[in-house]
């Protein structure tokens, strides 16, 4: 985002643990992490920017934006704790969003439970009308049977409603008129059209959609508005921007419209911190592992771009099992994400193995090395036995850790049932956080197509440097990058985010049949949508835009997304559009399938503020190893031995210099991890650096 003036800039992470903050000026960067306040997480962002405000020496009129993201709208629906809701959908199609697909995510589990739709079945109202696929209607709207449903609302209590009738996403006049009469009669009732969140073929995929935004709306509302005068109450004249999950950022307005596009925005912020890195360190495969309180994700970046996908899934009956959840149609960066963070829960299960997550201690009571009450064996706990973090400077000393709770509750949780001492039960817990994530890494990658052996791994996260050289033993990586302030590095992230907003619409045409005036007036209305959000973000920026078609082979189920030049469709472009297709596909799945004709299902237009540009930064020459700060004795898991690791601090490193593992390498919020693989680096920037090293016996 290109500066505005004023020169400091803040990033606001919600966690389920930790909230961060970061605070830049200029080339300074001061960050601060507070335990997360779950029931009032506005209290947490208060606290930490007070410590940053503090350390920087800042007021806050000098303060030129605060970007957030937030994991309150996914809460929100995994918790049911949105708004009461109704859905007025077409009359025959009142069970669609409940019927769903009919597959099944556990084929022989007879006692498999979908999740239970956010709009109970009292609530979803009929209505008699009817459009073609073409949008011609058949039948007319019933205006009094919508006059009729907007008493009904009103005498249940209903908050927000979504409207979603059938063949809306080819023409929206029915679901506008319903929004009319509904608004006349219920002003102050929060609407959601399906036509708007969502203008895409497949009514599940879009009545979903449609109700979980309506769902998550006045909660979200109610939040960003009040974050926003406590801001303006603090002193804070600067706009506060709010991360989207399909990597952009945009103004409160827009989040308020659409805030099913705030789900996944903390760890997006992720994401796009590592393509930041990617870019300026030059490296053109990536993988992103972010590993906080509660959870971890990884993501695939290619060309300093990270994965991105329209299906996403939440308040999943089983939580990180796909089809088991609710589906979305919005533009979102594809991770997975796995229970196995930092408050992750250890126990034995019914088999008399390891189970770590995805039940997590959080930010209360925490792991029981918090001395917060926690009772329950946590990774942190097991990472504190194992000798990987010093209890006196977790956190920058702010958290003093205890130990002897940490060895009582894996004792009593994990090393009785299975007769081991606290500290093997402590290895047991780690190792079955790596196997989990690197389990999940590798399916990831097989199902887009992906190889990781030959990627560098970004790691940052408050617990990622723990175990990210662990973890890349495991996957075969030989290159692991820690950049500076790697625990907040979702915070930084932000930051880094460009304004930008997607539009996906749906506009079938077969390429045989091709009709370029058709697609050229879709795409200019899709692109005059778009950067008129982008421009209420940032009025005068200069702007780029992307385009791609959702395509497959005539007769297929699936598409796949068909990246395209942005430019004026001719009827002879067919070519250009087929060719472009292929491509794609045979990345996808290795060949292409010859003489068959081509759908296309849908239109992507992104527009975006264009990002200030990235330098690449040389390789520094090397420096003299630091100081010894000491040596403590760390469990090693690759040989299941203790080790003694040396002790070194972050900031005494200069570009250059090198130690070998094992080692610990400390900083304020976390502790990188050199396991006797391993040596270490810092280059230029500051990131520390881990390299492979020959086997012993081998030359250098």
């Amino acid at each position: 985002m290109a500066e505005s003036g004023a020169e400091v800039r803040i990033g606001v992470d919600i966690g389920g643990t930790f909230t961060d903050i970061v605070l830049e000026r200029g080339p300074e960067r001061i960050t601060a992490k507070v335990l997360t306040t779950p029931d009032a997480p506005e209290e947490g962002v208060r606290q930490g920017l007070a410590q940053a405000m503090v350390s920087c020496g800042a007021v806050p009129h000098e303060v030129a934006l605060v970007i957030h993201g937030t994991t309150l709208a996914t809460n929100a629906m995994i918790e049911r704790k949105g708004a009461r809701t109704a859905l007025i959908t077409t009359e025959g199609f009142r069970d669609s969003i409940e019927m769903g697909t009919e597959s099944r995510f556990e084929q022989y589990d007879i006692d498999m439970e979908k999740p239970v739709p956010l709009v109970p079945r009292q609530w979803r109202s009929p209505i008699p009308e009817r459009l073609n696929a073409s949008g011609d209607p058949i039948l007319p709207l019933d205006e009094a049977a919508v006059e009729a449903t907007a008493a009904r609302l009103a005498a249940d209590g209903i908050e927000s409603a979504a409207i979603g009738l059938l063949h809306s996403y080819v023409n929206p006049a029915h679901e506008r008129r319903v929004r009319d009469i509904l608004r006349e009669a219920l002003p102050d009732l929060a609407i959601t059209l399906s036509s708007e969140v969502a203008p895409e073929m497949r009514e599940y995929e879009r009545f979903s959609t449609a109700c979980a935004n309506a769902y998550v709306q006045p909660v979200m509302a109610r939040y960003l508005r009040n974050l926003e005068d406590g801001l303006r109450e603090a002193g804070f004249t600067c706009p506060l921007f709010v991360m989207l999950s399909g990597g952009g950022v945009a103004d409160i307005g827009t989040a308020i419209r659409f805030p099913i596009r705030l789900v996944e925005s903390g760890p997006v912020g992720g994401a796009v911190f590592a393509s930041h890195v990617a870019r300026q360190c030059g490296l053109d495969r990536v993988l992103s592992f972010d590993m906080g309180g509660t959870t971890a994700k990884i993501c695939l970046i290619d060309d300093a771009q990270p994965q991105t996908t329209r299906a996403f899934e939440v308040a999943r009956a089983h939580r990180f099992l796909k089809g088991s959840g609710l589906p979305l149609r919005i533009p979102v960066i594809e991770m997975v994400e796995i229970g196995a963070g930092g408050g992750s829960i250890a126990v034995v299960d019914r088999l008399g193995r390891i189970a770590v997550g995805p039940e997590s201690a959080g930010a209360q009571p925490g792991p029981a090395c918090y001395g917060q009450g926690g009772t329950e064996p946590t990774v942190t706990d097991a990472d504190l036995a194992m000798g990987r973090i010093d209890p006196a400077e977790f956190s920058g000393g702010r958290i003093v850790l205890d130990g002897q709770a940490a060895s009582d509750a894996l004792s009593s949780a994990i090393g009785t049932p299975l007769s081991l001492e606290p500290q093997m039960a402590a290895l047991g817990v780690s190792e079955m956080v790596g196997e989990n994530m690197a389990g999940a890494a590798r399916v990831h990658a097989i199902e887009i197509g992906a190889t990781l052996g030959e990627r560098t791994m970004i790691a940052f996260g408050g617990a990622a440097p723990l175990h990210a050289a662990r973890l890349a033993e495991k996957l075969d990586m030989d290159r692991i990058l820690i950049p500076s302030a790697a625990a907040v590095g979702s915070a930084v992230g932000f930051l880094r985010a460009p304004v930008a907003y997607e539009v996906v619409r749906s506009a079938y045409q077969v390429v045989s049949a091709f009709n370029p005036e058709l697609t050229n007036r879709v795409l200019e209305e899709m692109r005059d949508e778009a950067a008129a959000i982008v421009a209420r973000g940032e009025p005068g920026a200069p702007t780029r835009e992307h385009r791609s078609a959702y395509m497959r082979y005539l007769g297929q189920g699936h598409e796949v997304v068909v990246p395209l030049p942005n430019r004026t469709w001719a009827r002879e472009d067919t070519a250009i559009i087929r060719e472009a297709f292929e491509t794609a596909y045979e990345a996808l799945y290795g060949r292409i399938i010859p003489n068959l004709d081509l759908e296309i299902v849908s239109w992507s237009v992104g527009v975006s503020a264009v990002p200030e540009a990235v330098a690449f930064i040389d390789p520094s020459p090397e420096a003299a190893a630091p100081p010894e700060r000491g040596v403590r004795p760390v469990l090693d898991p690759g040989s299941g031995r203790v080790v003694e690791a040396t002790l070194y601090r972050r900031a005494d490193f200069t570009p250059g210099a090198r130690v070998d593992g094992p080692a610990l390498i400390v900083e304020t919020d976390t502790t990188t991890v050199v396991s006797t693989a391993f040596a270490a680096s810092v280059d230029a920037l500051g990131a520390i650096v881990l390299e492979r090293r020959p086997p012993q016996g081998e030359d250098a």
